[in-house]
């Protein structure tokens, strides 16, 4: 049976990659930060839940030690806001750097800690959960700095690792899953959960080594970088 990885497992996306790869038939390892949250009502012999804080180096070693077999598909999905509408006079230089070090660095802390669990015969997918607004060329406005740049830093070793990441069968994607109904994207956003994490899921099956570090939408789009 396939084993899948999921950050930020206990609600909005992380929690809907969970259930739609339980369903359809994963094992799955999700982590959650502080509260079991949705993960609480899940009863399933293929999930098994663990803390996890990207921040930090020994709670990521300890997470995955806890995994049994080989990865196949690890999904980077933990992530912060910024206060999305924050003035360029209201840029607070330390939460900048925590929102850079928990959306950029910690998918990479998961990938290093991973690594060799994921390096093996058959294909490994990596989905790092980024965003339109990482994009430089699609930035038409101020606002939300910390955020774009920890998205467009995160796709940029994005880029650099799949470069030595392919002559281990490992393909790395970069996912926008769309403006999507949760507690970041508000009740106004058009995507559900379900139709954003359901396109990304069949983004994923047309991922391979030769496509590898596509910067694409939920719904197949290729995005500007």
């Amino acid at each position: 049976m396939a084993i899948a990885v999921i950050t930020g497992a206990n609600r909005g996306i992380g929690f809907e990659w969970v259930s739609q790869l339980l369903d359809n038939g994963w094992t799955v390892y999700a982590g959650y930060r502080k509260d079991l949250g949705k993960l609480e009502q899940v009863s399933s012999s293929n999930l098994f839940v663990h803390q996890l804080d990207v921040q930090s180096n020994q709670s990521v070693l300890d997470f995955c030690e806890s995994i049994e077999g080989n990865v196949d598909l690890l999904v980077n999905n933990a992530g912060v806001g910024d206060g999305r509408w924050q003035k360029l006079v209201d840029i607070d230089d330390k939460w900048s750097l925590d929102v850079l070090d928990i959306n950029a660095i910690g998918p990479v802390r998961m990938v290093k800690a991973l690594y060799e669990k994921m390096s093996h015969e058959t294909l490994t997918k990596v989905a790092m959960i980024s965003s339109l607004m990482g994009s430089i060329d699609d930035c038409k406005s101020g606002r939300s700095y910390a955020y774009r740049a920890s998205k467009s830093a995160l796709n940029m070793f994005t880029m650099a690792m799949k470069n030595e990441a392919i002559e281990n069968n490992i393909s790395f994607i970069i996912l926008h899953p769309g403006w999507v109904k949760t507690d970041m994207g508000g009740s106004m956003a058009p995507v559900s959960l379900f139709e954003s994490v359901n396109g990304m899921i069949n983004v994923l099956e047309t991922q391979t080594l030769e496509n590898s570090g596509r910067f694409i939408q939920f719904d197949g789009e290729l995005l500007p970088w």
